[in-house]
Order: structure tokens, then sequence, then C-alpha cells
């Protein structure tokens, strides 16, 4: 009798502590779970994951350079941080090592994205100088691509390149944008004002630019790399010149977010707010907050989602939120819970081990269309630990 009294006792208990569980706690250590066998595969084969294959087999990261390289270390970190397993901060430490030498280079702008998603977050947790300085070694490779003429730090190389095709001569993209939280952190732990001056020249820049009077961005503009004049507004992710990139627009939410955080200049924040309304309040936003690839895609709803856009959006909306009274708080948790549910969340072991299925990274080009990819599952993470700071 006194057996089963017990085990009635503790089965209570663990259901009134599972029920104690916010939604987001649930839902980071269900991704915990599905990722763990992530970090045994990429620890084994000592390299990063970056999306799957054709065959679903996971797709390792293969050329020298790779823009997305920064996301599963970083994916680690924020595990880490919450779990304090040291087999994540083992594996966030042995990941980052592999493009460490990285720092130097300045043949590419995504500098931003990949050092402050992993050693920014490396020197946050654990305080070490030796992750200070790669933060700073980067954003001096970083800032050697502004061009005072322009405003803006240069976004591809075109020499060699299949940019060359398209005849700029100075692309900036809207992604770029991101990479100016690199440079904002690095000021803040040197004192040194070059850093956030050249961001906030961007960040003017790129509002006065790159945007319609509707809110939402182009993918690409060509500069006169002489007079600074725009040369060209194209795109080469997006579905056409004129249409609004989903991606794109993610990134101009979160990078204007980003830039209110450092600055407290309002106007970052009421221009964050004019790029979410847009995205909300678009005739082809889909009721479950997932955007299709393009908002303008011509065959919407026959059109892939691309969960990343859901990820970054959500968790720039949280954010947001901080800075408006919970004001989008509501839209963030909606596209959370569709992410989180059986049509966009794998089932353990399969997707490649990867969280989210159904991203989309360059369809113009015929590539990662409906596959898991690293980027979206950080920026899931990242949303649900911003959600869990809230209580939610």
């Amino acid at each position: 009798m006194n057996i089963i009294k017990s085990t009635l006792l503790l089965l209570s208990l663990t259901i009134l502590a599972c029920k104690s569980k916010t939604d987001s706690e649930i839902r980071l250590e269900k991704s915990e779970r599905q990722l763990t066998g992530l970090r045994t595969l990429s620890m084994k084969a000592n390299n990063i994951p970056r999306s799957v294959d054709k065959n679903g087999a996971i797709r390792w990261i293969e050329t020298p350079y790779d823009w997305t390289e920064g996301f599963w270390p970083g994916t680690c970190w924020m595990i880490y941080e919450r779990t304090k397993d040291e087999k994540w901060k083992e594996a966030a430490i042995t990941m980052q090592k592999i493009f460490k030498h990285h720092k130097n280079l300045t043949n590419d702008h995504d500098l931003g994205f990949i050092f402050n998603n992993s050693y920014g977050k490396a020197y946050r947790i654990t305080g070490e100088n030796e992750y200070k300085q790669v933060m700073i070694d980067a954003a001096n490779s970083l800032i050697t691509r502004f061009n005072k003429n322009v405003g803006c730090i240069q976004s591809w190389d075109v020499v060699g390149n299949w940019q060359a095709e398209r005849g700029w001569k100075f692309p900036v993209i809207i992604d770029n944008m991101m990479n100016l939280e690199l440079l904002f952190e690095v000021s803040n732990i040197t004192g040194d004002s070059i850093y956030r001056n050249i961001a906030i020249t961007h960040a003017n820049t790129t509002m006065r630019n790159h945007f319609r009077p509707d809110g939402s961005s182009y993918h690409v503009l060509d500069y006169n790399p002489e007079t600074g004049e725009v040369v060209s507004k194209v795109t080469a992710q997006g579905y056409a010149d004129e249409s609004a990139w989903s991606r794109g627009q993610a990134w101009g939410l979160y990078a204007y977010t980003m830039c209110y955080r450092y600055t407290k200049d309002k106007k970052y924040l009421d221009f964050a707010e004019k790029i979410a309304n847009f995205i909300l309040n678009h005739p082809n936003y889909p009721e479950d907050g997932v955007p299709y690839w393009d908002f303008n895609a011509p065959n919407i709803p026959n059109e892939p989602r691309d969960a990343s856009s859901g990820a970054i959006i959500a968790s720039a909306l949280l954010e947001l939120s901080n800075y408006t009274g919970n004001k989008y708080l509501h839209n963030a948790t909606h596209i959370l819970n569709s992410l989180s549910g059986d049509a966009y969340t794998a089932k353990p072991r399969e997707n490649g081990n990867f969280i989210l299925m159904h991203s989309v990274g360059s369809l113009p080009h015929g590539n990662e269309i409906n596959v898991p990819l690293n980027y979206a599952d950080y920026y899931y993470i990242e949303a649900l630990t911003r959600l869990k700071e809230k209580g939610l």
C-alpha cells in the first residue's frame, strides 16, 4: 500500500512539475533533445551542419568560408546557457574554433553574423578575453569594407564572383544590417566609437535608400563607389526586383529593432514598427504567421513557406514588444505556436536532427528549398529563449 501511495505521489508531483513549466520551456527541452543527435554527429564529423541534401543526409559546411558557420556554435551556446550542460559548451567551443581564423578575412561582409553569434555569445557567457579579442579582430576586418562616399559596408565582392555578371560595383544587401550588431558590441566593450559610428552611418544610409514608402525593402542596392549614387535597386534571392523577399523583410525588422536597443534613437524604433506593420498587415501574410518565401511570389498559396523567416520575425517581434508595451507579443507567440506544431517541427531523429522543416535558402538559385537550415533553428531557439525570459 505504501509503495502504491509513493508511486501515486511521485506521479502527481511529476504531472505538477510538467504543468508548472511554460510552453517555451517545454519547447526548448524538446528542441534540445532533437539537437543532441545533431551535436553528437557534428562532434564526430568535426564539422558544422548547415542543412540536408536531396537524400536527407546532413549537408555539412564544405567551403573554406560560409556565412552560416556561426549559427550552430551560437545555438550550442544558447542551450549551454540554459542547461549548464558542459557537453553543449564543449561543442560550441569546438565548432567555433573551426572558423576562428576567418576573423582576419576582409573579402566578405558576414563577419558580424559569424562572430557575434558565436564568439560574442562565448564572451558574454564566459567573460574570457580570448573571445573578446576575436570579436575585435573580426570587427576590424569588417570595417575595412566601409566606404565613406557611399556610407555603407560593401556586401559581396564582385570581382570573380557571379555578382559581376549583374554589372554591380558596390552591392549592399539588406542582410548586411544584421552584421552591425558586432560593431555595436565591439564599440561597447572597447569604448571606441569608430565601430558604432560606422554602424549608425550604414543603418541610416540603408534606411534612406533601401526601403519603399510602404515599409518593404529591396534586397540589393548597387552604389557608385566614387559618388555614393544609387545605381540600381534589384534582387538576388527574391521573386522580382520590386517584390518583398520575406527573409529580407525579416532581416530589416530584426536589425532596426537591434539598432534601437544599442542607440535608443526613436527613429529606429519607429522604423522597426513600420516594417513590422508591413509584414503583419500584408494581404499575403498567411494565417499561421509563417511567410511564403516571397510576399509577392506568383503562385501563392502554392508557394514554399520559409520557416527561417518566421523564426527571425518571431524573435524580432519579441524584442520589439519589450519597447512597445508588449504590442507585438501576440503576433510573436502565434508564429512560435505554428513553428512548434507538427507542420514545421520535425519528429525526433528525423529532418537530419534539425528542429524546423520547410525553410528556403535561395529559390531563384535553386538552392536549399523546403529544407531545414541551421539559422532557422538558431532564431527559433533565440525566440523561445526570449519568450522564456517573459515567463511565457
